[in-house]
């Protein structure tokens, strides 16, 4: 079964780590990506680039930024291949942002 871990950070949470630090999460980041079960991965620009899009009463609103307000931003996302939910929160729990003040969203990925 396929599923999503959608990334969740703190914006800002990048500048306090060290040097070292960043590049160990980094390293962390790349073997999760080389993992074979990790179908597709990527990091997203800052929730500043987002444009959110609506249609209502037939009309297109846009508005920049993301479409909620929240303390954490979606930072990136990762498609992966998992027997069953259990192994994909074992993945989850390999992201460095669910660590690091953040949190990892694993959701099924609908197959039709």
């Amino acid at each position: 079964m396929q599923y999503a871990l959608m990334i969740y950070t703190e914006p800002g949470q990048e500048e306090t780590l060290s040097e070292e630090e960043c590049e160990a999460a980094y390293a962390e980041y790349l073997a999760l990506a080389d993992d074979p079960r990790c179908v597709g991965a990527g990091q997203l620009q800052s929730a500043e680039t987002a444009t959110s899009v609506r249609v209502v009463g037939g009309r297109t609103l846009m508005t920049d930024g993301p479409f909620a307000d929240t303390k954490e931003v979606l930072g990136g996302f990762c498609l992966i291949e998992a027997a069953d939910l259990d192994e994909a929160i074992e993945l989850a729990s390999r992201v460095p942002a669910a660590r690091l003040g953040g949190a990892v969203e694993i959701r099924p990925v609908v197959r039709r």
